[in-house]
């Protein structure tokens, strides 16, 4: 509980010292008036009571902390839909997928819309095979909803960023978990997530839980395998700074043995 309430008071700090000029262009990036119809149409669903701070922030997205109609903490991820490096960003992870091959480049919205109805179905996909990722709750245009990680509006740490508050101890137990996980986006959810590393793993209450996984792709896709092995190479590249762990070899081979069945 101390190192917990360490890292919130932190969090705290460094939200503090967002200007409010910042967080109006903040708030005028995302919500242009399609998006808010599409707030108000959510809370109307009766999906989101309350839409609260901005909790993550980054080129492409913004997360806000809500709450729900009852009283449960939510985290909805808004993508912005003016950013052209969206388009270029997305674009090795839409090739050879089905799903965007009639929508236009030129349709930044839709293909926004698509990519949020992607991220749905992952999180739906991995949560019902076991794996701990936040459970989707709904989407609708470029909002995703979903359970929040954390305690009273202050986001669980990234593994980044708890990583020098952990014991090896501790660190060992994340790691052989996060393995436990990636087997199971593989073998159970079929999916590669394609972009994992100690920026997409949350620590809470000492667990590793899964976020960020709009770029994850079917077994299927042609480039699934080079991305798995390299969100293999990133948890071994990260966790051997710190703890003496198996060769890359032998993390390859406990995760890919699954696809030889």
């Amino acid at each position: 509980m101390r190192r917990r309430a360490r890292w919130f008071k932190r969090f705290r700090e460094e939200a503090e010292r967002v200007k409010d000029s910042d967080m109006f262009e903040i708030v005028e990036e995302v919500f242009d008036s399609i998006t808010l119809d599409l707030v108000y149409k959510l809370e109307s669903k009766k999906v989101i009571r309350e839409l609260k701070g901005v909790i993550s922030s980054g080129k492409e997205a913004r997360v806000y902390w809500a709450k729900g109609w009852d009283g449960s903490d939510l985290a909805v991820k808004i993508y912005l839909v003016e950013t052209t490096d969206f388009r270029k960003s997305i674009r090795k992870y839409i090739e050879g997928d089905p799903r965007f091959e009639r929508i236009p480049e030129s349709n930044l919205r839709k293909l926004i819309y698509e990519w949020t109805k992607k991220e749905f179905r992952n999180l739906k996909r991995m949560h019902e095979a076991g794996v701990r990722v936040p459970r989707p709750i709904a989407f609708l245009g470029n909002i995703l909803v979903m359970e929040f990680i954390g305690e009273n509006g202050y986001r669980a740490p990234l593994l980044v960023e708890a990583v020098d508050e952990l014991e090896v101890d501790e660190l060992n137990q994340i790691y052989l978990d996060l393995k436990e996980q990636v087997k199971m986006i593989v073998c159970k959810a079929e999916l590669v997530h394609a972009d994992l590393s100690e920026y997409n793993v949350m620590v809470w209450d000492g667990k590793p839980w899964i976020i960020d996984v709009s770029q994850a792709v079917d077994l299927s896709h042609p480039k699934a395998l080079e991305f798995l092995e390299r969100d293999l190479a990133n948890i071994h590249r990260f966790f051997s700074e710190y703890i003496d762990i198996e060769p890359l070899d032998s993390l390859r081979g406990e995760v890919v043995k699954c696809l030889e069945v």
